[in-house]
């Protein structure tokens, strides 16, 4: 039974297999036969390319138009008149029609560069091929008209090659459709050329709205083809900006800009006037905004150095140190933001005080600030970082967080590395507008001054700093480095990075010198040329233009002097000097202010008592170790 029973399955299987190469062999068979076709229709297609664009192309160097003519229609009939179905195969027969029509543009082309470059007079041979030719030529010869109108608008031809230009090809019977109405319109394409010029100007410039405020302008004024330009460059511009200008907007909103985000989403409802989003930008900057005043008082400078932020470190017994009156604690300066706030201060910009376009002469601008506001200006003095701050219980560097937001690191009492916003003046700015953003105007924040003596906020960025770091390690008992090239550059990027960030949330910095030269007054002008060098080349390059000098301890160099016209040839137009109250002047191409050095030996000044309340500021941690 067995044996019978596995017999007959061995019987089944051989009929199953001849079942299957038989339908195999079929399938072969069938893909030989599309196999086989489709090389057949290649090859046709393949020989009916090859003969029908040379002759097309022979026809017209022949001067046969008419037959030349034929091909193209011939070929462009049997387009039109296969299925949706076809479409597909007939592919290769569109890609012909492209053929013959590129080599009719090529000459066309041709004959119209030579009139425009060499004011050639067209042949007989020349009119007979543009005339007879019909419809190939025609939307061609279309385009070169509306083309050097075109150009014509925008400046970049002159009128009387205009004219030659028409007066050649407007003759031909075929051309004068399009010739004739646009001669007519070349008075009002010269009048319009100068506004449609300054709207390309803008458009290049990247000032977008101002493009199509000028687009809108002109295309209320003309029709025709000036019209028809510009409702085409009003619709290419505002593709081209939606998507950047929304991006730059929300940035202005998230950064706290919100004078020039209201500004900018305003613009964009004029022109956008259905989108949502703009609406609800809009509103939000408008919700952090309010009216807006000149004003023409005197303007706060506040300077503060590195905080203390290990309170252990700097007031207990054990670590104590006389620099601490030289510094602020985190606590004081914040309670100092807080008193600043209460009495209607908010943070502007400096160089919104000066037009300083032209590097010969600088115009004044009346500062503006919200209503009801006074305007004040916080400089963070030299921070650089250096290690005879660490008793102190200063950071020892500034470094991104994984919120990309800058940061101060210090070391504990613990001898545990912290990295914390509020460690450093910077942060607690930061912080501060965060919960109160109606404390800066537009998103103004505070001045970094650097120098460049031992480090630039912490980290060695040139080999001149090694010795002078290595010193300062040594008497503060840490070990030395031994900084490679490749250590140095990667500093310098990891500066770069910071600077970055903070330029962004609205930080601006100067220099005070690269060794911070205690006083610059007294100075002989080669040491300041070549301590400036040194600062633009090691310092300067990390930060970008920098147009503001702090001179350090407020020994600040007249104006006039040569010396300080040395430094405004080198770009810097804003100057800080010291005094505890607050004055500010234009001098010879640059504006002076006086800065207000916030320390715990200067904070008792009857100067500062209209800024903040003494008592209240004071850290109770130093308060406590004063006393005792």
């Amino acid at each position: 039974m067995t044996v019978f029973s596995s017999e007959y399955h061995v019987g089944e299987d051989e009929r199953n297999n001849s079942k299957g190469f038989t339908a195999a062999a079929v399938v072969c068979a069938v893909a030989l036969l599309v196999l086989s076709f489709t090389t057949f229709f290649i090859g046709r297609k393949n020989a009916y390319e090859l003969d029908t664009v040379p002759k097309f192309e022979k026809a017209i160097d022949d001067g046969h138009y008419t037959e030349a003519l034929e091909i193209y229609r011939g070929i462009q009939d049997e387009v039109l008149k296969s299925s949706p179905g076809e479409q597909a195969s007939n592919s290769f027969r569109v890609e012909m029609l492209d053929e013959m029509e590129n080599i009719v543009r090529v000459r066309v082309n041709s004959i119209c560069d030579q009139i425009i470059d060499n004011r050639y007079v067209l042949t007989t041979s020349d009119i007979n091929f543009l005339d007879s030719m019909r419809e190939l030529t025609s939307s061609i010869v279309s385009e070169r008209l509306y083309g050097i109108c075109e150009e014509f608008l925008l400046g970049r031809v002159e009128k009387p090659v205009v004219m030659y230009f028409f007066e050649q090809l407007q003759p031909i019977g075929n051309f004068a459709a399009t010739a004739n109405p646009l001669l007519r319109e070349l008075d009002f394409i010269e009048t319009a050329t100068g506004d449609v010029q300054n709207a390309e100007r803008y458009y290049g410039e990247g000032n977008y709205v101002d493009a199509v405020k000028k687009y809108t302008q002109v295309n209320e004024d003309y029709d025709g083809f000036v019209g028809d330009y510009c409702d085409m460059r009003i619709a290419e511009i505002k593709e081209t900006m939606y998507e950047p200008m929304m991006a730059e907007g929300e940035h202005l909103l998230q950064t706290y800009k919100f004078y020039s985000a209201e500004q900018l989403f305003s613009d964009l409802a004029v022109i956008f006037p259905e989108d949502d989003m703009i609406k609800s930008n809009l509103l939000t900057a408008t919700s952090h905004t309010t009216e807006v005043k000149e004003y023409r008082g005197q303007i706060e400078v506040i300077c503060v150095r590195s905080l203390i932020v290990n309170t252990d470190a700097a007031f207990s017994e054990r670590y104590h140190s006389g620099n601490t009156d030289l510094y602020l604690t985190t606590y004081e300066f914040e309670k100092i933001l807080e008193n600043l706030y209460e009495r209607d201060y908010v943070l502007v910009d400096p160089e919104n005080l000066i037009e300083a376009s032209d590097p010969t002469f600088l115009l004044e601008r009346n500062l503006k600030v919200p209503k009801g506001k006074k305007p004040l200006v916080v400089v963070i003095e030299n921070l650089q970082y250096s290690c005879s701050a660490y008793s102190s219980g200063t950071c020892r560097r500034l470094v991104l967080n994984d919120e990309n937001q800058v940061c101060g690191e210090y070391v504990n009492s613990d001898k545990e590395t912290i990295v914390s916003r509020t460690a450093e003046a910077i942060g607690l700015l930061d912080t501060f507008v965060e919960k109160h953003p109606d404390f800066t105007y537009d998103g103004a924040k505070g001045i970094i001054s650097v120098s460049g003596y031992e480090a630039c906020f912490g980290y060695v960025v040139s080999a001149d700093e090694v010795d002078d770091r290595n010193a300062a390690l040594s008497a503060a008992n840490l070990p030395q480095i031994d900084p490679s090239s490749e250590d140095i550059e990667y500093n310098r990027e990891k500066v770069k990075e910071i600077v970055s960030v903070l330029a962004d949330n609205g930080w601006k910095f100067a220099s005070c010198t690269y060794a911070y030269i205690d006083d610059c007054r007294n100075t002989e002008k080669e040491v300041l040329i070549e301590d400036t060098t040194k600062w633009l080349d090691q310092i300067g390059s990390l930060f970008g233009e920098v147009h503001m000098l702090v001179y350090p301890n407020g020994n600040y160099i007249y104006g006039t002097d040569d010396r300080a016209v040395y430094y405004k040839n080198l770009g810097f137009r804003i100057f800080f000097g010291g005094g505890a109250t607050p004055y500010y002047t234009y001098g010879d191409n640059y504006l002076y202010l006086d800065r207000a050095m916030m320390s715990y030996k200067t904070l008792t000044r009857e100067a500062y008592k209209d800024l903040f309340d003494y008592n209240d500021i004071i850290d109770p941690v130093r308060k406590k170790n004063t006393e005792t």
